[in-house]
């Protein structure tokens, strides 16, 4: 069984117990990005975290972004880099450039 296969068997448990679930998936990476497109963050509201999107770079900044999901916010593309607007409050510590698509999944 593959990691992808497992995280997702995982997050399936945790909606079947009722928790409310987000996924976050590496859509796009250009450069030195940590993390290889398909790779994902499942996410609960009670704060379970399983799964990588960066290696611990922009966990947190995904984290916040599926919160405003799992409170019905639209899904939505996010787009991390050292070059942008966002590198001195987060960014990915190795260069490249990673684009994180996040939704719910429960």
């Amino acid at each position: 069984m593959s990691d992808t296969t497992e995280l997702l068997d995982r997050a399936a448990a945790w909606a079947a117990a009722g928790e409310d679930v987000a996924i976050a998936t590496v859509v796009q990476t250009w450069g030195s990005s940590p993390r290889p497109p398909g790779s994902r963050l499942i996410l609960t509201r009670s704060g379970r975290m399983e799964g990588s999107v960066s290696g611990g770079c922009i966990e947190g900044a995904v984290a916040d972004a599926a919160r405003e999901v799992l409170d019905g916010a639209p899904p939505k593309t996010l787009e991390f880099g050292v070059s942008d607007e966002q590198a001195w409050a987060v960014g990915l510590a190795c260069g490249g450039r990673v684009k994180v698509f996040v939704e719910r999944l429960s």
